[in-house]
């Protein structure tokens, strides 16, 4: 498939066996019932269902990479493995459905992409790999910390991965929810550091994450895989993980019952409140920043001309091109 999607193999496998509670010292905190990321789950495949009946392989097919796959399916069969071997619809209906699109973004007004991008999928596969990631992260931080927290992070993370996709990539579409994946996986690190006092095993805790989240940041070098996106979800997510993950020191909600004239402890640790700020401050300079230089028609790769290897690293097995 010519076109760039946020394909969903480099989703982490791993993380499925990662639970931060088995290093948590829990203090009696409310444990929230997960409803906001299973409705996410729903509405990905709702919106994937929808793209492949508006996409109608038999009646729109040109017959140029071969037969639909799948016809029993009748309008919702799929493209021609040629054309998208992720068992999905063509580019062109993505890009009518809202997938981002540098040029329809900048000089076609058309900001809404940022957004709608993160809940088109290329095809069948990336939409499976990508749901179960989100299942397997999503719900144990919003049983954590409830949808509100969670929500804000994967909304805003998918659109700081927008942005910096629209930044680089200015030639091809951009569709899936990697970057909002992503941004979940930037949390649990920052809710891990920022929280640090209040765990066990630390290092251990530590090193699984970092493992996890360097695999698949390494996996989006192969091409077709748009690790911009990666990137730019994770760096939002990190931010958004100080900012909204903080929990109470060890030791606080027990010291609320104890008599009036004993000495309570403050809820969180000093430098909890100073990392904070200055995320809260990174986060708007750059989400600012980002939208400002997305607007005014940038490209990035002309200051930066490394970062291309970023996204895609070319062997003797496959070519980058854009």
């Amino acid at each position: 498939m010519a076109d760039l999607e946020r394909a969903g193999t480099e989703k982490p496998r791993a993380n499925n066996n990662y639970n931060p509670n088995q290093y948590y010292v829990g203090t009696h905190e409310q444990q929230w019932t997960s409803w906001l990321i299973p409705m996410f789950v729903v509405a990905n495949i709702i919106v994937f269902i929808v793209a492949m009946f508006v996409n109608n392989c038999p009646r729109n097919n040109t017959g140029i990479y071969g037969k639909c796959v799948a016809k029993f399916l009748g309008r919702l069969s799929f493209q021609p493995l040629q054309e998208n071997p992720l068992f999905g619809p063509s580019s062109s209906t993505l890009e009518k459905l809202g997938a981002l699109e540098w040029f329809k973004v900048v000089h076609g007004h058309q900001g809404w992409r940022l957004v709608t991008c993160m809940w088109l999928h290329a095809g069948v596969i990336h939409l499976l790999a990508n749901m179960l990631s989100l299942i397997f992260i999503g719900i144990r931080l919003e049983q954590q910390f409830g949808f509100v927290r969670v929500g804000i992070i994967y909304l805003l993370s998918g659109l700081g991965g927008s942005i910096l996709s629209a930044l680089f990539i200015q030639s091809n579409i951009s569709v899936g929810a990697s970057g909002a994946l992503f941004g979940l996986l930037g949390a649990m690190l920052s809710e891990l550091l920022t929280n640090w006092s209040i765990y066990t095993n630390k290092a251990a805790a530590l090193l699984t994450l970092i493992v996890i989240i360097a695999i698949n940041l390494a996996v989006g070098i192969l091409p077709h895989v748009d690790n911009f996106a990666h990137i730019g979800g994770f760096l939002a997510g990190f931010l958004l993980g100080f900012i909204l993950l903080l929990r109470p020191q060890f030791g606080w909600m027990e010291s609320r019952n104890l008599p009036a004239d004993t000495h309570v402890k403050s809820k969180h640790k000093p430098y909890q409140y100073v990392l904070l700020l200055v995320a809260s401050a990174l986060l708007i300079a750059g989400l600012t920043t980002g939208l400002v230089l997305l607007f005014k028609g940038e490209n990035l790769n002309k200051h930066c001309s490394w970062c291309h290897y970023l996204s895609c690293v070319p062997t003797s097995r496959w070519k980058c091109g854009n």
